[in-house]
């Protein structure tokens, strides 16, 4: 997977010498000529390779954290179209990498994340990663190339996920070299990288953060390969960031006023989030405990949410029971905490008359606590109380209903999943959970519907349409629903058609 998003990536680490104030201009944008379309689905297909692989980090509350910056990035600017769509996603690898895919994917390591010491610092570099694709830069690239070199990526993605499973494989050689070739097609010109660096700065200035988080996170990142040549990831030392290019952005906002801007708590949970899903268990339980014993963090509710999710991924579920505790002490005492009344945290913390709740984030978690140690009321109540002010949080709805699956009232999960559907169509988790309930009801046909859209949003289409073909079979349905099965067919057929047409 590295070396997938290596080839495949828009980096924000790529060579050229940047002249001040020089501005560049690469021409009208839309005169390029692979249609938003073929793009997109171009994505689709290497998007496919990467949620099959295990460091894709199909987890809500990241991906959902992730969303929600770059779109904030993007309501706030002119940049990007009416109709580009974007999707964030997460990839679990410690490098330090961020890429952008064709059609308006964009991933990020958790290695970046982390390593991002504010929030504007991810900010700068999703916005670089944006304008690389309200530019047109990777569509211009693919154009130029005329497709060469998308079977050879393709070929490329199956060998490296299949040298997983056999770390010795004799083709592990000649992966590297197509690896190698591939990126020398990819890499962005200097005119590219100038123009990113411009309007990922207006985009970061735009939507209210730190312009200063561009320059201190590519400077860190050059002391990182110059004072650490060994221990550096390969692209920055093949791709250093050059004095040139920070001086250019440092040019750029020298007469700007100064501007503190606050990290989010979600941006600060994110991390300890993936702090905590780092090495082995055991060790990230040991990190967290040690930091908090030597008080070394900047936020210690950030900190004690990640020690507890590191306690649940060691199964130490008594410890972050205990520990939930002391974190709800700790947001009693914060004075930006929300309050909620009525609000209870199972028999530990009952405040009648007045109560914190923590934010969707942290409620998840305690939820997740509690049932871990079989406190199914207490996990109840805290899902039913944050659920009123978080109602679109994905990771509490998915939570919520498999509690409720889980305590035998599926009917009730059932309504719940279908009003949650008819708000948000594109969440396969939604209808993975429907696709359970209607197994556990007996009902086949509507099993296989609702496992039908959960391969659809994966991309995988003729799986889908197997789904659908399964439903037809199990005909237990009313006219509507056997109209619906049979019309949903059709349109999943006519994008199999398409796709064979393009090979």
């Amino acid at each position: 997977m590295r070396i997938l998003c290596l080839i495949i990536a828009l980096s924000l680490l790529l060579p050229g010498k940047v002249i001040a104030h020089e501005l560049p201009d690469l021409g009208d944008v839309s005169q390029v000529t692979i249609t938003p379309y073929q793009e997109r689905q171009l994505g689709l297909k290497i998007m496919r390779q990467i949620r099959a692989d295990p460091s894709y980090m199909d987890d809500s509350e990241i991906a959902s954290y992730l969303s929600n910056l770059g779109h904030k990035l993007i309501s706030n600017s002119n940049e990007a179209s009416v109709d580009q769509l974007f999707e964030f996603f997460a990839i679990q690898d410690p490098a330090i990498n961020a890429f952008a895919l064709p059609g308006g994917f964009m991933g990020f390591n958790s290695g970046l994340i982390i390593a991002a010491q504010s929030e504007s610092e991810l900010a700068a570099v999703m916005s670089h990663e944006i304008a690389h694709v309200t530019q047109k830069h990777l569509a211009r690239m693919i154009a130029a190339q005329k497709y060469d070199w998308i079977k050879s990526i393709a070929a490329l993605a199956v060998a490296i996920i299949a040298a997983r499973s056999n770390p010795q494989a004799s083709q592990a050689v000649l992966v590297a070299s197509q690896a190698s070739m591939i990126q020398s097609k990819l890499d962005f010109t200097r005119n590219h990288e100038k123009e990113a660096d411009r309007i990922g700065l207006n985009i970061l200035l735009d939507a209210g953060f730190d312009a200063q988080g561009m320059t201190t996170f590519f400077e860190r990142l050059q002391k990182s390969g110059r004072f650490h040549e060994t221990g550096a990831p390969s692209y920055l030392r093949t791709h250093p960031i050059t004095y040139e290019r920070i001086a250019d952005i440092q040019n750029r906002i020298r007469d700007m006023p100064y501007r503190q801007v606050s990290d989010s708590i979600d941006f600060l949970l994110v991390r300890s989030k993936l702090r905590a899903l780092q090495g082995k268990p055991h060790d990230a339980v040991a990190q967290f405990k040690m930091r908090l014993e030597e008080r070394r963090y900047s936020n210690e509710i950030a900190e004690r949410y990640g020690y507890i999710q590191a306690l649940m991924r060691n199964k130490k579920f008594k410890q972050a029971n205990a520990e939930l505790t002391h974190l709800y002490q700790l947001l009693q005492q914060d004075s930006t905490t929300p309050e909620l009344r009525g609000h209870q945290l199972g028999a530990t913390i009952r405040i009648e008359s007045k109560n914190v709740i923590a934010g969707a984030m942290i409620e998840t978690l305690a939820a997740s606590v509690k049932l871990a140690n079989k406190e199914m009321d207490a996990a109840f109540k805290i899902y039913q109380s944050a659920l009123k002010i978080y109602p679109q949080h994905r990771a509490l709805t998915h939570g919520y209903a498999q509690a409720l699956i889980q305590k035998k009232q599926v009917n009730t999960a059932l309504e719940f999943l279908t009003r949650q559907l008819n708000l948000i169509q594109n969440d396969p988790k939604l209808y993975e959970l429907q696709a359970q309930c209607y197994s556990l009801l007996g009902d086949k046909m509507l099993e296989h519907r609702a496992q039908a859209e959960v391969y659809f949003l994966k991309g995988h289409y003729k799986a889908a349409a197997d789904q659908l073909k399964t439903a037809l079979q199990n005909d237990n349905g009313d006219f509507y629903q056997l109209s619906s099965l049979e019309a949903r067919l059709k349109q999943i057929q006519i994008l199999i058609d398409e796709e064979e047409k393009e090979k």
